[in-house]
């Protein structure tokens, strides 16, 4: 993180936090330079930076002050829900939504992926010039139905960052991490199963279910605190759960988090029954605190966790490069693999695997997670500008999506298709559930690059959501 970006965080935090109000000064230059340590034209750097994203405003021979306009926004409120388990059925929705994947003309709020000034294309470029002069031959054959071995010892190394050890032979390489849930979907499961997911939850989840026949049973996700071990008991005492999709850490839609002891306790809960439970960690390295959370991979005694992830959110998502610690079931995985896709392109393989032995991958880290950060909370702060009275919206401590509740008579897919006519990516509250809730809320992605273009984008949503508002 450049040094004025530590400065421009610290003035949020101190707005979010309250500690600012609305039209009072902020610090002024010296001071803010020596609370911070860094030089008086490091803090002037962040302030007009602060002032160009328009969240403070600068008076002739006062300083700087929070803008007038400036309006925090209060949390989602938690769905209250009864336990059901129901067929899935939002697929043509969904495929909606994921027309705008790839897609260069529509603003990118709808979409999970950093933008291409954050991604380390130059670098995995220049790994890859290299291993086409050094090693042609291997890019052109096929890998093993395991995955590089050189990226799996990579893998290895770096489960210790996750809580738990392990070894290359643990890994199985996957296209994306969508595979890797759909293969432990199809070892676990059989159609007319019952799963476990939370609610909300990441929508390819529920169009992976409604694709294999299987029934969903919906726990609610609260914003603060993620999954409760308590919902997860309630249902299994209630339901013949055959397998359990969750993401504890910043889960998307709702960015939440789920505390460690709550971790722990579910992977006990769910071993005592034999229930596998399939773990989504693609968010994980993309924390904006100080260390990354743990994972229910951590806690499994019993080999029935299975760990999925990929490079997709941070390094390369065209590479199309995920795995999974398939544990117990590793045999099956291996089965549905190779007839499936086989084995991955070497090519993505190889300089990946490079890439993290360099440590270029962490360094990588670091700054993407600093921008990501000062993403969220810019989009978070204009939202409270630009957006009606009653609007919520998630405060996450890491990922890249934030989760807004809209005003009650704002419909998300009627606003999902106005913001798209205006061409802007929206994801529509309605995808992330089996039910009827979330009826008005909408997910936002804050991955791309603050500019005037996002700018306008915002500020075109929250007419939108003004006009729908008031109608």
């Amino acid at each position: 993180m450049f040094r004025y970006q530590v400065v421009e965080n610290a003035v949020i935090a101190l707005v979010e936090s309250g500690a600012l109000g609305v039209g009072e000064k902020v610090p002024s230059l010296r001071t803010m330079a020596t609370r911070m340590g860094v030089s008086l034209s490091t803090v002037s750097q962040a302030y007009l930076g602060l002032e160009a994203k328009g969240i403070i405003e600068s008076r002739p021979r006062s300083g700087f002050f929070l803008r007038e306009s400036f309006r925090r926004i209060p949390l989602p409120s938690r769905a209250e829900m009864s336990l059901e388990a129901v067929p899935v059925s939002r697929n043509q929705l969904i495929l909606m939504v994921l027309e705008t994947v790839g897609s260069r003309e529509q603003l990118p709020y709808g979409v999970i992926c950093p933008s291409d000034e954050l991604l380390p294309g130059s670098e995995l470029a220049k790994i890859m010039i290299r291993i086409c002069r050094e090693r042609p031959a291997e890019l052109l054959r096929y890998e093993t139905v395991e995955g590089s071995l050189d990226l799996r010892r990579q893998l290895a190394f770096r489960s210790l960052d996750a809580g738990f050890e392990s070894t290359p032979g643990d890994y199985l390489i996957t296209s994306g991490c969508l595979e890797a849930l759909y293969i432990s979907l199809r070892v676990l499961t059989r159609p007319g199963d019952t799963v476990l997911v939370q609610s909300p939850t990441y929508y390819c989840f529920l169009q992976l279910l409604e694709s294999l026949g299987l029934r969903a049973v919906e726990v609610p996700s609260c914003p603060g605190r993620g999954i409760d071990p308590d919902d997860v008991a309630r249902a299994l005492d209630r339901f013949a759960v055959s397998a359990c999709i969750f993401s504890p850490n910043y889960n998307n839609p709702d960015g939440s988090l789920t505390p460690e002891e709550a971790k722990k306790r579910i992977v006990e809960l769910l071993a005592a029954r034999s229930i596998p439970l399939v773990e989504d960690d693609i968010a994980s390295d993309l924390h904006f605190g100080p260390r990354r959370p743990g994972t229910f991979k951590q806690y499994d005694r019993e080999g029935t966790v299975i760990l999925c992830s990929s490079f997709s959110k941070t390094a390369a998502p065209g590479y199309r490069v995920g795995w999974m610690t398939p544990g117990r079931y590793r045999e099956k995985a291996l089965e549905v693999k190779a007839t499936t896709s086989v084995s991955v392109a070497s090519p993505g393989q190889m300089v990946l695997a490079e890439f993290l032995a360099s440590g270029r991958y962490d360094r990588h880290l670091k700054r993407l997670r600093a921008a990501v950060a000062l993403q969220m909370r810019t989009l978070r702060a204009h939202v409270g500008e630009y957006f009606p009275a009653g609007t919520r919206a998630t405060d996450p401590d890491g990922g890249a999506v934030l989760w807004l509740e809209l005003p009650p008579a704002v419909d998300g897919v009627a606003y999902f298709h106005r913001a798209r006519e205006a061409g802007i990516g929206v994801a529509p509250g309605a995808i992330f559930t089996t039910r009827d809730d979330y009826a008005n809320c909408v997910r936002l992605s804050a991955g791309g690059v603050w500019d005037e273009r996002m700018k306008d984008g915002l500020r075109c949503l929250g007419e939108i959501a003004f006009a729908m508002a008031t109608q």
